[in-house]
């Protein structure tokens, strides 16, 4: 009996480690495919110019641009949401059907399709809060159109069941005698959480954020009607007084995801386009790794640090 037991977990451990191998070499194979193909395009023109010619030449600098603005404001705001909602789901909601309702509704978000989150983007902060805004600022229509800030916090809302389970799954591994030792000391719930809880979750809501930033820099169907443009050779940026610049929220934008979708089926001849697409793949891809490993950089130091204290 337990020699028949012992071949069986054999058979399945063998199984499991044959289906990972598996799906290691694919990923292996395909970004190899991509890495070769798009290495033969990437030079420093390619990188630092915009596109040019019906986007069969010049470069791709103002999507390399619109992928990292539009990363970097959907982290700024999911990230202080998601970690905020799950702050209260752990330390303050009651085991109720509040609290059952919601982490249901979480649940339910993160299964949604992404289309679904780009026509509610369209639909809630263009048309709903973005043109209520012009009316009641007189505005014209500043804020009723597809822009930079309306496609961030489409992601970002996209992005949020991801960050806040990793955040949840991080508060509860903080052991209890630590949250009992803050109380016997005088702390009160929220010195305790923001004093101890949170500095040794940091790692785990480091971890949301790295699979939010994988998530949210490769999508495509969200931003295609919030605020994606299809060619746009300048830079979503203004200057403030007339001399520092920053990121227009209120401009539309050019993205290497969207880019890709586009000459892949709305050239005039993809043929000419496809080195174009395998290269702009490559630093897709590069972006998505360079940034995930500066998490994964941060999150090891914050580890260390929670080590050495």
């Amino acid at each position: 009996m337990k020699r028949g037991r012992a071949i069986v977990g054999f058979f399945f451990e063998g199984l499991c480690r044959g289906c990972a191998l598996l799906v290691c070499g694919l990923v292996v194979v395909i970004l190899g495919f991509i890495f070769s193909k798009g290495a033969k395009t990437i030079s420093w023109e390619f990188l630092s110019t915009a596109p040019s010619q019906g986007m069969t030449h010049g470069g791709i600098f103002p999507a390399i641009f619109g992928t990292l603005a539009i990363t970097l404001l959907m982290i700024v705001m999911a990230l202080p949401l998601g970690v905020a909602a799950a702050v209260y789901l752990n330390e303050y909601a009651n085991r109720g059907r509040a609290a059952r309702v919601i982490r249901a509704a979480i649940n339910n978000l993160a299964g949604v399709p992404s289309i679904v989150f780009g026509l509610f983007g369209v639909g809630f902060f263009i048309l709903f809060v973005g043109r209520n805004l012009d009316k009641v600022l007189h505005t014209g229509l500043l804020f009723g159109q597809p822009a930079l800030l309306w496609a961030s916090a489409t992601l970002a809302i996209l992005v949020l069941p991801v960050i806040i389970v990793s955040t949840e799954e991080a508060l509860k591994a903080v052991p209890l005698s630590h949250r009992e030792a803050a109380y016997g000391l005088g702390a009160t719930r929220w010195q305790m959480i923001r004093r101890v809880v949170l500095p040794q979750s940091l790692p785990g809501i480091l971890t949301g954020a790295i699979l939010s930033i994988s998530r949210g820099a490769g999508e495509t169907a969200p931003i295609l009607f919030t605020g994606a443009a299809y060619f746009l050779p300048r830079l979503p940026v203004t200057k403030i007084f007339g001399m520092i610049p920053m990121i227009n929220p209120f401009d539309q934008f050019m993205e290497l995801a969207y880019h890709i979708f586009i000459m892949a089926t709305q050239s005039t001849n993809p043929e000419l386009t496809r080195p174009l697409q395998y290269g702009t793949a490559m630093v897709l891809l590069s972006i998505t790794f360079g940034l995930n490993l500066s998490a994964i950089l941060l999150r090891i130091r914050f580890r260390r640090r929670l080590r050495r204290a």
